[in-house]
């Protein structure tokens, strides 16, 4: 960064400070000091609008506090105000910015600036950068630069997801060259997967999945050990003693049954560093995306099996789910009401049409958080 650049993001910092951080009063001149900073003349010689009017049928018109397409959505709110209770109304915001929807949405108290990407990771921002800490951490912002550069950022799941997931692909198509056999390659990396998962959630004991790894110097060593754990996952009665004393029952179908695979050494070691990655930071989305990918076209074509993002998932449950319940919510007005609500909230079941029978289904997690905020 040019010292030119440093004096500008500096004297942001010192003027953002200085603010009362009110939303309606001074949001409008920090969005064009924030362009400043970044080496624009100002928000509307960039070619970003302010205050901008989205309509949408039979609703009230919504106003953007910046709109900057096909890059920003930046959405003002007041000092001291949590980030997280507008996290739907940042995002609906982004669903209906078309066409050129833009890449980034970004939510901002006058302190601190979380910054969202959710066609790639739609719970938890890609990262929250403080405005105090702008001059250290202002690449997370790349993206506000006349000329954009990439943002480095450092929540991003997205990055450490496909880091694991590459390893584990890597691994299942190893071992579909050697066996041919698509279906035991499939079911025996998704047993991987969960038992990975398993030790960073407490469903395993801590290392053991690693450990038994380490012990697999030769391939009939992998067989048995990795074999046998999950035999033992699919067990209702515990052992009673040895290695596996300690593994609780699986109740599912993926442990239902169980085809143990010889690894190779190669094999072994990139196991060992996908259970090696941070866990608690890889996308849910990996499960779906994981088992589309180790499927070829013909498979998938066959059984109709297409992995959808949760951001298309919210395009259809937003307006058919969420909305009618939020609506009802905003009418209720005595406890008997709420009540009956929240029983009807409980018991909601959605139609999987793929399916011969009807399966309940949870809301997704963002969608749950804004029907039960109050």
């Amino acid at each position: 960064m040019t010292n030119q650049q440093t004096e500008r993001l500096q004297r942001f910092v010192e003027y953002a400070q200085k603010l009362k951080g009110d939303e309606k009063g001074e949001a409008q001149v920090f969005c064009d000091r924030l362009f400043q900073a970044f080496g624009h003349a100002g928000y509307k010689e960039a070619g970003a609008t302010l205050e901008d009017r989205q309509f949408r049928k039979g609703k009230k018109v919504k106003f953007i506090d910046l709109l900057w397409k096909p890059r920003l959505i930046l959405e003002m709110k007041s000092r001291k105000e949590d980030l997280r209770d507008h996290y739907q109304q940042a995002f609906e915001y982004w669903l209906h910015s078309v066409p050129h929807r833009p890449q980034y949405v970004v939510l901002c108290n006058f302190d601190e600036f979380w910054i969202y990407e959710f066609d790639e990771q739609m719970e938890e921002p890609m990262d929250r950068v403080r405005v105090a800490d702008l001059l250290e951490r202002y690449d997370a912002l790349n993206f506000l630069f006349p000329a954009a550069k990439k943002p480095r950022f450092g929540n991003n799941r997205v990055a450490v997801t496909r880091s694991a997931a590459d390893k584990l692909a890597v691994v299942f198509n190893s071992i579909l060259r050697r066996t041919k056999d698509r279906e035991q390659s499939q079911l025996f990396i998704l047993q991987c997967l969960v038992a990975i998962v398993s030790e960073d959630v407490g469903l395993l004991p801590k290392g053991m999945f690693q450990e038994l790894l380490d012990e697999c110097d030769e391939a009939s060593k992998s067989y048995d050990l990795i074999g046998n754990l999950f035999k033992q996952m699919n067990t209702e009665r515990r052992a009673q003693g040895g290695r596996y004393k300690d593994v609780p029952y699986f109740n599912g179908g993926l442990f239902q049954k169980t085809d143990p695979v010889e690894l190779n050494s190669g094999e072994t070691l990139l196991l060992m560093h996908a259970a090696e990655e941070d866990w608690s930071k890889v996308q849910p989305a990996i499960f779906g995306s994981l088992f589309q990918s180790s499927m070829d076209k013909k498979e998938r074509h066959a059984h109709g099996a297409h992995f959808t993002s949760e951001a298309d998932i919210q395009k259809v449950v937003l307006p058919t789910i969420v909305r009618p319940f939020r609506r009802r919510l905003e009418g209720a007005d005595t406890l008997k009401e709420l009540v009956a609500l929240r029983e009807a909230i409980q018991h909601f079941r959605v139609l999987d049409p793929h399916v011969a029978a009807g399966i309940s289904y949870t809301l997704p997690i963002a969608s749950c958080r804004e029907l039960t905020k109050t």
